[in-house]
């Protein structure tokens, strides 16, 4: 895997990343920190990509277990050490889990797998932080 980031040279703090993929990403920086707010912030990015990692798992765990579902939100929110560097000491992640006929026991096994074995993105930040996991199912 590899990507490329490059400052954009305007005045401020906004950087582009460029994705193995070929894939582009804008960040920038807070307004307080030399940034002009043009875009997420770095460790924005990071829980994000952490969202959309187990979110990615779920649904194909869940594809394959022959459920019927729609929809997968995470919902995050995370806390940060007060030093630098400010580590994620603590996510929480609120799985909504939309479907028809869901059954709870292999919603919970999903979430499960994925933070056990799958998710890259939460076993790394799981170094760091505590990770909480809670999750509803809805009818579709």
């Amino acid at each position: 895997m590899e990507a490329e980031v490059s400052w954009s040279g305007l005045p401020g703090m906004s950087f582009v990343a460029t994705t193995g993929s070929g894939h582009m990403l804008c960040m920038d920086g807070a307004p307080d920190g030399g940034g002009n707010n043009l875009a997420p912030r770095p460790m924005e990015v990071v829980l994000a990509g952490t969202g959309a990692c187990t979110a990615y798992d779920v649904v194909l765990i869940l594809r394959k277990s022959g459920q019927d579902i729609r929809n997968c939100k995470v919902k995050m929110s995370a806390e940060r050490a007060e030093e630098a560097p400010k580590v994620f000491t603590r996510i929480n992640f609120h799985f909504q889990v939309i479907g028809r006929g869901l059954k709870p026991n292999l919603v919970d096994r999903a979430i499960k797998l994925s933070h056990e074995k799958y998710c890259s993105a939460s076993a790394m930040l799981g170094k760091t932080a505590e990770l909480v996991f809670t999750h509803e199912i809805i009818e579709d």
